[in-house]
Parts: C-alpha cells; sequence; structure tokens
C-alpha cells in the first residue's frame, strides 16, 4: 500500500528559462549560464513516467499504439502551391518569389531599424487578396493605428490585435483560418500555462514549435519578428533558426537612409538575395535601382576603385578606398572595414613580393564605402587597385570597373558570371572593365583592359 503511494506522487525538475539546463533542487544562480533568479519548477506526472516506462518494453499495447504508418516515396503526393505575392518587388524577389502557403518565417534586425513599419506595409499590400491577422505585442492598438496612418494611404483590409497570448493567437487562427498571421514581436508573446518570463529560450522554443505545427497542420503562412543580441544573432540565441523555413535580416547602411533585406536561410528560395529599401517620412520605399544610388558620390580621386559584386541575383557597383602613408611607428597599421581584414593584408604582401613596392612601410586603410561587407575573391583586383592608386597617388582612369582574381603567384584570374556584371556597368555608363587576360568576353559590348599579372598594372600609374 506504501509503494502504491509512494508511486502515485509526482516528482518535479527545476529548469532555467534562460538556458534550460535542468536540476531535482532550486538553485540560485544556474551553473550553466550563470543566469541568476531563473529556475522555474517543472512538475513531472507520474502518468507520464509510467507510459514512458510501458513504451519501452517489448510488445506492450503501448508501443503498438505508437507504430507510424510508413508510405514509399513514389505514393507521397506532391502538392503545388501558389505563392502569395506582396506587390513588393524587393520583398517577393527575396522571398523567392512571394510568400509559400503554410511556411513560418521570421524578420529580425537591431531595434529601430523598421522591423515593424516594414511589416506593417507588406502586410497592408497582402491583405487586399489574401486574409491577415496582425498581433501586435509590443504595442497598443492605438500606437499601431498612428503608424498605420502615416505608412498606409487609404482603407486597409488588415485584422489586428495587441493580445499577446499564444494560446488565444494559435486558437483564434485555427477558427478564422487566416492566410498569413503576422506576430510582432515573438519574445513579447506568453503562455498562460507556462511560468516562463516572455523571451527566454524556453519561451521561444516552445511558441516556435506550437507557431511551426500551426503552420504546417492548417496551412497558414505564420511570419515572426525577432529581436537580436548584441552578437548580432537571433535573440536566444538563434533558437528558432533551426524551426523556422526563412530567416531574413534587416540591417542598415550607415551612408545613407537605406534598409537591407537580406535572406540568410530560405529552403523555398536562394540565400543572401538582397532587396533595398529608403526609409523617410512615408515609411520603407523599395529601391530598385539601387546602383544609380552608390554611383552619385563616386570621386574616382587616388586610391579610389569601382568593383561590381553579386548579391543575391543582382550585382552591385561598389566603391572601395584605400590610403597608404609612411607609417611613425615600428609595426605598421592596417585598419579595414568592409573586406577580410587578412585578405587586404594577403593582396598587399603579394604586390611588395612581385612589385618591389614598400608596402610593408606604411600603413594602410581601407573602406567598402557605403557600409557593405564583400566576400567575394572577384574583388581581388580593385583591392590591388586601390592600394597602388594611393601608393602612386595616380587615380585609375574614370568610369572603370575592376573584376578578377589574384593568386598568390600574383597572376590574375577570370571571374564567373562577367556578363552579369559588363550588363549592369554599361547600363550605368560604365566605359571600360579591368580584368584578366584569360576572361571569356563573348558577347559583351564593352570596353575591356586585359592583364595577365599584377606586374602589368603597373603600367596604369607609372610611364
Amino acid at each position: 500500500m506504501s509503494r502504491t503511494g509512494h508511486m502515485s506522487k509526482s516528482k518535479s525538475n527545476f529548469n532555467c528559462t534562460n538556458c534550460d539546463y535542468q536540476t531535482p533542487k532550486w538553485l540560485g544562480c544556474c551553473p550553466d549560464c550563470a543566469e541568476w533568479n531563473s529556475f522555474v519548477e517543472k512538475l513531472i506526472s507520474p502518468s507520464t513516467r509510467t507510459s514512458s516506462s510501458l513504451g519501452m518494453g517489448g510488445g506492450g499495447q503501448a508501443a503498438r499504439h505508437n507504430t507510424i504508418e510508413m508510405k514509399p516515396l513514389a505514393e507521397i503526393s506532391l502538392e503545388t502551391k501558389k505563392r502569395i505575392f506582396a506587390d513588393c518587388n524587393e520583398w517577393d524577389r527575396v522571398l523567392g518569389g512571394g510568400i509559400m502557403p503554410g511556411s513560418f518565417l521570421i524578420l529580425t534586425g537591431d531595434p529601430g531599424i523598421g522591423k515593424s513599419t516594414l511589416l506593417l506595409q507588406i502586410a497592408n499590400k497582402l491583405a487586399g487578396k489574401n486574409k491577415v491577422l496582425y498581433f501586435s505585442s509590443e504595442e497598443s492598438l492605438s500606437q499601431v493605428k498612428q503608424r498605420a496612418s502615416r505608412v498606409i494611404d487609404g482603407e486597409s483590409n488588415l485584422l489586428f490585435s495587441d493580445n499577446g497570448n499564444l494560446e488565444a493567437i494559435i486558437q483564434t487562427c485555427e477558427i478564422e483560418k487566416p492566410d498569413i498571421l503576422i506576430i510582432d514581436s515573438i519574445q513579447n508573446c506568453y503562455f498562460s500555462d507556462l511560468q516562463v518570463i516572455p523571451g527566454t529560450i524556453g519561451q521561444l522554443r516552445e511558441a516556435g514549435f506550437r507557431l511551426m505545427r500551426l503552420s504546417k497542420e492548417n496551412n497558414i503562412a505564420v511570419i515572426v519578428t525577432g529581436h537580436v543580441t548584441k552578437e548580432g544573432q537571433i535573440a536566444g540565441p538563434k533558437t528558432l533558426e533551426h524551426l523556422v523555413d526563412a530567416v531574413f535580416y534587416l540591417q542598415g547602411e550607415d551612408q545613407y537612409n537605406t534598409r537591407i533585406l537580406r535572406s540568410v536561410k530560405n529552403r523555398f528560395g536562394p540565400v543572401n538575395e538582397i532587396g533595398f529599401f529608403e526609409i523617410n517620412a512615408n515609411g520603407l520605399q523599395e529601391l530598385p535601382n539601387i546602383n544609380q544610388q552608390l554611383l552619385q558620390n563616386v570621386t574616382f580621386a587616388p586610391g579610389s576603385v569601382l568593383i561590381s559584386s553579386t548579391e543575391g541575383s543582382r550585382p552591385v557597383m561598389l566603391e572601395l578606398q584605400a590610403l597608404t602613408i609612411p607609417s611613425k611607428f615600428g609595426m605598421p597599421q592596417r585598419v579595414v572595414t568592409g573586406v577580410d581584414h587578412k585578405r587586404v593584408v594577403l593582396i598587399a604582401a603579394i604586390l611588395e613580393k612581385y612589385l618591389q613596392v614598400k608596402l610593408s612601410t606604411h600603413d594602410i586603410f581601407f573602406k567598402v564605402s557605403g557600409g557593405f561587407t564583400i566576400k567575394e575573391s572577384s574583388a581581388d583586383l580593385g583591392i590591388a587597385l586601390a592600394i597602388l592608386s594611393s601608393f602612386f597617388q595616380q587615380p585609375v582612369c574614370e568610369k572603370s570597373i575592376a573584376l578578377g582574381e589574384i593568386n598568390l603567384t600574383g597572376q590574375i584570374k577570370p571571374i564567373n558570371n562577367l556578363a552579369i556584371h559588363a550588363n549592369e556597368a554599361q547600363k550605368f555608363g560604365m566605359e571600360k572593365l579591368f580584368v584578366s587576360r584569360n576572361q571569356n568576353t563573348e558577347n559583351c559590348v564593352i570596353k575591356f583592359e586585359k592583364f595577365n599579372n599584377v606586374f602589368e598594372l603597373l603600367k596604369l600609374f607609372v610611364d
């Protein structure tokens, strides 16, 4: 009898709401993440333990009930879903051609970058032909109304609520059957049946799982916003990235009032695709011709060189700026922004080795204008020309673009997809492209100047 009474008692664990660390007793400080006062008690019912033990037995009734029916690949039906377009070219292209029904998406970025404004504008466009529910857990309805009056013209079919209870949100969606559910933001939502602080890892994991099941089981496209940490990761950190179908970052750019929407994960489209928006008093307006804006302030002074870098499916023209001065210290400085620091140091070493220019006694300051970041090796030739241009104080010829990779032997190698860059360069008035001598230039009508190695670059600066 006493044994039966002992078995009926429920046990409990204490879970850290910040990192999900478990312990059988309460602790003031989590030994895993060092967070204070983060443990909450979680009861373990005896029925759960009993069913688990039965399920592990050999051939019990519970085990038979858990049998899963498997299907051959040939018998699985393929559903063709029609994408949902927002009639915003920059947004639709970054998403891979519109929103896939039943997908789970997250839009994240720094606080105040414009996530809520962009999402409100997109939601209003989507509501013209679709049923859209918009839950704002950060702002009251009057605050949403005030912002909507600034960025939305005319009447809107959007349905709003400022309720942040996720159980109520999910139940409402199961009844209303919307095409799109938008939650701004997921960190401020909560569960009434869980003693978990909103924004913690435990809350995010549970919220992400339930919303993922809602989207898949009801064919509802779910879009949520999320904040980022000081390290630039989704607050959690990265708790939701493995659950969602796509992750989009809205980033600022430090020279213009421009916002860049970047795809970093997308199961239904290309990654690293970008879209450009300009922020003003009326919200975010798409910028289809970003190169026209980037080329407005190019000076073609000594140390300035234009390159073309592929961002997703589009070429973007960027200005590289280099400054070399004799060093006044024993250890020359290398200050680099917008490109890998080691790449600039490597190209400077190649130039010194084969051209006998004493860059090792000079400070080198290098940046990519506009706050962009370059990862492509096709920028090598542009980096070399910018450094040499500053060293000899001779500008590179105007309306020219450099495209080429430099290897450790000083040879200049061709790049892929040259025609895309050449066509874009010609459209914006560029007259010459610096490329490798081995570059295939068929189907390109622009003028080329070809180089075999870095030594031949000297003819641009030395008579």
